[in-house]
């Protein structure tokens, strides 16, 4: 098959200036080596691909001198770095690069926030721009491919999730191995490599727990007795998993009416293939209990939503809402000082506004997406 363009790619291209660095995130196997090689193919200029896994390219680097990062990339138009957060230093040593050497472009990934934008965020401010790339997101594949293909693959995406690399896998028995191996030695490996955390088991079984409340608000000091953890370190590890790019958290909305939650949490998994490889669960979707495909479908979505704000550079803030007698909407996207809000049906249901809701937020806008509609979402 062709490959799928990342809506990314062209975003990205705009902001290829002289004297920049473009900062590209993402967890592992998302497609980051395989979007930066893009953009150099269609690149005008010259251009230098280096491997920070390297110890070639650390040595190359390690003299951090103008003369020798003159005499390395003059001519060069754009200079790309896979997995910069390896290399010591990598920060300064971009921004000795780019004021340095006239007319150079530069895009460094990372595979972890926490790793690249620790090292490289202070030294490049005013001189990067951040971009993150996650899974494939609906449009991307409909884009792709076609709305009829994607819509006889949908729920079967829904257990499967969206790596890039399983476009090219058929057997189903090979996909699960593919989840299975990016869950154990890519998504957690670098997580526990990070800070020298120990506690490879009981961080699985926080992600365990919270495959199962996907989409339910979830209790910090609840996740801590279960697990024999205080709060702190299971607060510390469910924001490991945030910069890992794993799971993402959205927050209770309230502009102080007493009757809001505002106060609790939502985790939901940027990947649903990674969240049923967790739990090594790949029941078709149809076989599922019905609470678990509304859990399933609500993620799918959000997840999605979440993928569209990053690519079409959004911005803005996700919540969900609650109050304390039960009335809820799954999902608010606030942009510009503008409410819409979403709740997530995975049948054909669509039930109206919250009262409570309609009265507080008069100018809100507010839809239902369900199995007929969603493609108006995406």
């Amino acid at each position: 098959m062709n490959p799928i363009r990342r809506a990314l790619q062209t975003e990205m291209e705009m902001r290829l200036k002289p004297q920049k660095v473009l900062l590209l995130f993402g967890a592992r196997r998302v497609g980051k080596t395989v979007l930066v090689e893009h953009i150099m193919r269609d690149f005008s200029g010259k251009t230098l691909l280096l491997n920070g896994e390297s110890m070639d390219t650390i040595r190359l680097l390690e003299d951090r001198s103008t003369s020798n990062y003159r005499q390395l990339f003059t001519g060069i138009d754009l200079l790309c770095i896979d997995e910069a957060q390896h290399i010591p230093g990598i920060g300064m040593k971009l921004k000795l690069i780019i004021d340095e050497v006239a007319g150079l472009r530069v895009i460094a990934t990372g595979s972890s926030s926490f790793e690249l934008l620790n090292m490289a965020g202070e030294p490049l401010v005013g001189r990067s721009t951040q971009f993150l790339l996650t899974p494939f997101s609906i449009r991307e594949l409909v884009d792709g491919t076609s709305r009829i293909e994607y819509m006889q693959q949908m729920e079967h995406r829904i257990v499967y999730g969206h790596y890039p690399e399983l476009e090219s896998i058929e057997n189903e028995k090979l996909k699960q191995e593919y989840l299975n191996d990016v869950v154990d030695a890519y998504l957690l490996r670098d997580i526990l490599a990070f800070d020298g955390l120990k506690h490879a088991q009981k961080m699985h079984d926080l992600l365990r727990l919270v495959s199962f409340q996907t989409g339910s608000e979830v209790s910090l000091d609840e996740l801590g007795s279960q697990l024999s953890l205080s709060r702190n370190t299971v607060e510390r590890y469910l924001d490991l998993l945030q910069k890992a790019f794993v799971l993402f958290r959205i927050g209770g909305f309230s502009r102080n009416l007493r009757k809001e939650v505002s106060k609790s949490s939502k985790w939901f998994f940027y990947d649903t293939g990674i969240r049923n490889a967790v739990i090594r669960d790949y029941r078709p979707y149809r076989l599922r209990p019905d609470a678990e495909r509304g859990a399933l479908w609500e993620n799918y979505f959000v997840s999605d939503r979440l993928k569209r704000s990053h690519n079409q550079r959004l911005g803005g803030n996700f919540y969900f809402w609650r109050t304390y007698d039960q009335q809820e909407i799954d999902l608010i996207e606030e942009q510009d000082g503008m409410l819409t809000a979403i709740e997530m049906k995975s049948g054909s249901k669509r039930p109206s506004v919250p009262k409570a809701f309609a009265k507080a937020y008069p100018d809100a806008v507010f839809s239902v997406l369900n199995a007929d509609n969603f493609m108006d979402f995406v």
